[in-house]
């Protein structure tokens, strides 16, 4: 997901909300058996299908987005019409990606199609699995999830949202967990470049008593973005 932290409804911010599959979050948070046992947020979800599909194998998974606070019936059709912006859009510059996880652009719109629809689907049947919420203030209590799942957004829109959003979202994101935060991935958007703030960031946090370490993952879409950011809280409170 990439949802704007402002954003109130779909005709305003340029920000795509996403439709990325589970098998996606899979591979681009090296998720294990052991990690999907595990209470599980997804922030920010958009219209990704993983607490769909997660739901359907026993996973507890919860998605939270600022989107969530739209129409809903509405929202299951503008996911779809992001799908077919994202797909829009790597038709014309499809040499910025590496097409191995994705065959072509094709494959690329099939995936992000089912998993809009999919999201959609769980999104009328089980609302309560989709929190209205935006960082860095999120509507849980402390160590609420096991595990804190976070895609493109940090680091991502690095040009839009300052260190400043950045230290006081990851913060957020680590107050809500007992154990462990993920981050993928940690390349602007727009040049591909690692985010400038990532070390200063990484120090801050150690300052506070938050470990973190980078992690190789067999995800690469973005040339060069085949890195996670790992947080664990030093307590490590949970951790089983």
């Amino acid at each position: 997901m990439t949802a704007d932290m402002t954003r109130k409804d779909p005709g305003i911010g340029a920000m795509l909300v996403s439709a990325r599959s589970f098998e996606e979050y899979r591979a681009m948070f090296a998720l294990s058996n052991d990690d999907l046992s595990r209470r599980v947020l997804d922030c920010p979800g958009g219209a990704a299908s993983f607490v769909a599909v997660a739901g359907t194998r026993g996973v507890k998974a919860v998605a939270v987005d600022p989107v969530y606070a739209w129409d809903r019936g509405m929202l299951g059709e503008h996911a779809l019409r992001e799908a077919e912006r994202g797909h829009a859009f790597l038709l014309e510059h499809a040499y910025r990606f590496v097409w191995t996880w994705f065959g072509d652009p094709a494959d690329h719109a099939r995936v992000r199609t089912e998993a809009a629809r999919d999201f959609a689907a769980d999104l009328a049947a089980h609302p309560e699995r989709y929190v209205a919420g935006a960082l860095p203030d999120l509507p849980f209590l402390d160590r609420s999830f096991d595990l804190v799942l976070s895609s493109h957004l940090l680091f991502t829109y690095g040009e839009r949202l300052d260190e400043a959003f950045h230290l006081a979202a990851l913060l957020e994101l680590v107050r809500m967990t007992r154990w462990q935060v993920r981050l993928f991935p940690l390349l602007l958007h727009t040049t591909g470049e690692r985010y400038a703030g990532l070390d200063r960031l990484r120090a801050q946090l150690a300052g506070g008593g938050v470990g973190s370490r980078l992690q190789r993952v067999d995800y690469e879409f973005q040339h060069g973005g085949n890195e996670m950011l790992v947080l664990e809280r030093s307590d490590r409170l949970g951790r089983r």
